[in-house]
């Protein structure tokens, strides 16, 4: 299914339900990711809802667009999209990160609908070129997009995968900056400062469109943009909250990878409910 024809206050009301799994799943495990899974959750929904060629029922059929979610950690926020899209029943997400199921703590290609196993950051963008050129290779029309974390491009392979990009004119490749500005260990700027983002990208050959990444018309226009775009990669460079939804959570390094419990899960539910309503 190729999402061009959709409700945008249906995928709004979906970002609210996303959220509140992402929190349920990652207190159930006691383990989990939701700082940086709560800043991506339009990022999913605008590719899966609208923009990316892709098949719940058939996961390689062999036209379906890629994700590359390079920032594998952000595994609750990536699993229930998938769920939600119709890949794999909902109740399994009540498994998460246990022993014998296939949703462990970084995506893999067990999950229907992960196209490539990542928690070793600074990998994803180099796989989607490849990806891109071996369709480009067999006269294949699909689009590989690939999910970066702020942290993860401060590794030099991230940007010798750019350089790559941009020297083979790899407009079917659009990379997805989760711009949250806050990495496991704090604010990105005070441990490797990123700035200026935009200008670096545009310096590697690349395209750079900056916009609000809890904005699903933004992000879709971007999107559009990218798919117009001929003889040049993509970048997005998605502004996003870490913890978004959450307010104790957002810009807070220590959710990073910490499970919520007990009152915080409480005042999290609660709250991601009233938003909702």
């Amino acid at each position: 299914m190729s999402g061009t024809q959709v409700d945008v206050n249906t995928l709004k009301d979906l970002a609210g339900t996303i959220r509140r799994e992402i929190v349920e799943a990652v207190n159930r495990a006691g383990c989990g990711h939701p700082g940086g899974s709560l800043s991506a959750v339009e990022i999913f929904i605008a590719l899966y809802g609208y923009k990316m060629k892709h098949d719940p029922g058939n996961p390689h059929w062999e036209e379906r667009d890629r994700l590359i979610i390079s920032k594998g950690h952000c595994s609750p926020v990536a699993y229930v999209s998938l769920a939600n899209f119709g890949y794999f029943p909902k109740e399994e997400l009540l498994t998460y990160r246990t022993f014998d199921s296939r949703l462990q703590g970084h995506v893999h290609t067990g999950v229907p609908g992960v196209e490539f196993s990542t928690g070793s950051l600074g990998h994803g963008l180099s796989v989607a070129n490849g990806m891109a050129m071996a369709g480009r290779m067999k006269g294949k029309n699909f689009r590989a997009y690939c999910l970066l974390g702020d942290g993860e491009i401060q590794e030099g392979s991230v940007w010798e995968a750019a350089m790559t990009a941009a020297h083979h004119r790899l407009d079917h490749v659009c990379a997805i900056v989760d711009y949250n500005k806050v990495q496991e260990n704090g604010p990105t700027n005070e441990i490797k400062n990123l700035e200026p983002l935009l200008s670096k990208w545009d310096s590697f050959g690349w395209q750079v469109i900056e916009v609000d990444g809890h904005d699903l018309h933004e992000l879709m226009g971007a999107l559009d943009q990218f798919e117009a775009t001929v003889g040049r990669p993509t970048v997005i460079i998605a502004n996003t909250i870490k913890g978004k939804g959450v307010s104790f959570m957002e810009g807070n390094y220590q959710w990073h990878g910490k499970a919520p419990k007990g009152k915080d899960f409480d005042a999290a539910i609660t709250e991601l409910k009233t938003a909702a309503s």
